[in-house]
């Protein structure tokens, strides 16, 4: 097989593939949230502009910034877990961090 024909990533080891599908997976997944938070958010101002619902906006920023405090609790395990991996922990968050700059 052609060595300039070989995915990239796969020589690495498998640790740095671990770290660099859950960081691409944890990406992916946190825009997908944000866009469906976004549509939710729309969806509420154009209710309270047709006058169907009333909107407290305190209760929105509440709700807001408990999910990013669950979301960041939750990439410091991961973190965490992937350091504790293997021997080779390092290479698991390098390919975390490369996962999450790819995604």
């Amino acid at each position: 097989m052609n060595e300039s024909t070989t995915i990239p990533f796969l020589h690495l080891g498998g640790a740095f593939v671990v770290g660099l599908s859950l960081g691409f997976l944890l990406k992916k997944t946190f825009k997908i949230g944000l866009f469906v938070l976004g549509l939710v958010i729309l969806l509420f101002f154009a209710a309270e502009h047709y006058d169907l619902i009333t909107i407290n906006e305190t209760k929105i920023t509440d709700m807001v910034d408990s999910g990013i405090q669950a979301a960041k609790s939750t990439s410091f395990f991961i973190k965490e877990r992937l350091s504790s991996f293997t021997a080779k922990g390092l290479t698991a968050v390098a390919g975390f961090a490369t996962g999450l700059k790819i995604g």
